[in-house]
């Protein structure tokens, strides 16, 4: 591949990446508006995190047999395209049902390129995987702060909450153009669903899928519940909007940064440990004492959850050295995750009505970070071989 070529190719990762997050940040600012016109209530609203997750994982694991069937470049286009046009029906929408059925099409959208994408990253740039999926990841986390900026203010000055979404088709677009042009055509259809067949067997790969899955839920209980969170305290959508910039801003941040600092070590847990310990730090913080410099907890709590999302990718990536295997391992594990991942905003609405509060929700998302820092002490690098090929001889530590 050609430096301009390369070139290309990690601009349509940056403006893929961007294009998977704003339709679910851009909810929570805005969900008084859309409560208001379509009468959906908390758990109603829930559904617009918790569809589109769910297809995540519901698509992730179809990904390796999509990409063996039509490839990965056409089914990125195509899902691209179906982005574009679910942001553009909901400058239409006006009940709840019609909302939740474009969180069904940009669900879809989002769930496709998320299965397939990181085995295309993994083939083009195989000497930098660390790098290029931490600028993936930190392109996801930087799409969901310009959602959550974007969203209440377009809508604000549109005068229209629809409008708030309907701009979300144009980067879509520019997205898919630029992935036609840039996406590699010669290597289109490749293995990977039995493959990933055998990996369902593998104990390796049930837990991968449950500590992305409880990371990611606290992403979606953020993404879903903050922005309402901090408008209970009197905020404007604008304001609480911004705060989950702030998230997001974070996340970007430190998706980006701490593949580059991981990759100088083999072993991942101790950097997954220390993003752990930031989302503990800051669940803590929105739990006791949420209108105390409510910037730097949120600032510290997104680091956590785009460092760890970053590395958890990078991880599954080097379970495998074949870009196939290991692009299907990645699929099912967020296959798995999405889907555990998509329960928890509804979960968390259902404790809110309960009790009156989001307080309780962020001590069950502290709870989960505790249950991951501990699954992850089996991930090291040296059971890599034997966690994927039982056959294989342990490697001696």
């Amino acid at each position: 591949m050609g430096g301009k070529a390369r070139a290309l190719l990690l601009a349509a990762v940056v403006l893929i990446g961007l294009n998977l997050r704003p339709f679910m940040t851009g909810v929570g600012p805005l969900a008084a508006n859309i409560g208001a016109q379509t009468g959906l209530g908390l758990q109603g609203m829930a559904l617009l995190t918790l569809v589109p997750m769910l297809l995540m994982g519901v698509f992730a694991f179809a990904g390796p047999s999509l990409q063996a069937r039509i490839g990965a470049r056409q089914a990125i286009i195509a899902a691209l395209a179906v982005l574009g046009l679910a942001s553009f029906l909901r400058l239409f929408v006006s009940t709840g049902w019609e909302m939740v059925a474009t969180a069904v099409l940009l669900g879809l959208g989002a769930a496709i390129v998320q299965a397939v994408f990181p085995g295309v990253i993994k083939q083009q740039f195989p000497l930098h995987v660390s790098v290029v999926m931490g600028l993936y990841s930190a392109m996801l986390m930087g799409g969901g702060a310009l959602g959550a900026q974007l969203a209440p203010l377009i809508a604000k000055a549109a005068g229209d909450w629809h409008a708030g979404f309907g701009w979300m088709a144009v980067p879509a677009v520019l997205a898919l153009f630029l992935a036609a042009w840039s996406l590699p055509r010669g290597t289109a259809r490749q293995r990977g669903g039995h493959t990933a067949k055998a990996f369902l067997k593998r104990p390796r790969t049930w837990l991968l899928m449950a500590c992305f899955g409880l990371v990611n839920s606290g992403y979606s209980t953020v993404v879903a519940w903050l922005a309402p969170y901090y408008q209970s305290f009197g905020w404007s959508p604008q304001s609480s909007g911004s705060l989950l910039a702030v998230v997001s801003v974070g996340q970007a941040v430190a998706a980006l940064s701490l593949p580059v600092l991981a990759g100088r070590s083999a072993d991942r847990r101790p950097w997954l440990w220390l993003t752990l310990a930031m989302q503990a730090a800051g669940f803590a913080a929105l739990a006791l004492r949420p209108e105390v410099a409510p910037i730097l907890w949120t600032a510290l709590l997104g680091a956590g959850l785009g460092g760890c999302f970053s590395l958890s990718m990078i991880l599954a990536l080097d379970h495998l050295h074949d870009p196939v295997e290991a692009g299907a391992l990645s699929a099912l594990m967020q296959g798995g995750g999405f889907l555990i991942a998509a329960i928890a905003p509804w979960v968390v609405a259902v404790l809110h009505d309960a009790t009156g509060s989001f307080v309780a929700g962020w001590v069950l998302h502290l709870a989960c970070v505790a249950v991951v820092t501990v699954l992850y002490w089996r991930a090291s690098p040296a059971s890599y071989v034997a966690a994927m090929n039982p056959t294989a001889p342990t490697p001696r530590t």
